[in-house]
């Protein structure tokens, strides 16, 4: 699967959260609500995710294989960087 577009929101005075990004992969999937965020190294991605009731956060969607993750964070850095 390849990123084949990149949307982003950026975000002010919230905290750490630095952008909200929508991706399409392939042209036929597309990925809301995805996070970019200031770290304390380097700013990184967080995929949708809710709280569980153990107080965890869970993800609604990941990709499986980091190569694909690597991808799509790159993507949105330079997105958001451009």
């Amino acid at each position: 699967m390849r990123v084949t577009s990149v949307n982003l929101r950026k975000i002010e005075d919230k905290g750490n959260i630095k952008a909200y990004a929508t991706i399409i992969l392939d042209d036929c999937l597309a990925i809301h609500g995805i996070k970019l965020i200031k770290g304390k190294e380097r700013d990184f991605i967080a995929f949708p995710n809710e709280k569980g009731k153990d107080g965890k956060y869970y993800d609604h969607v990941h990709p499986i294989v980091s190569s694909l993750r690597d991808e799509i964070e790159t993507a949105i850095l330079q997105k958001y960087n451009s």
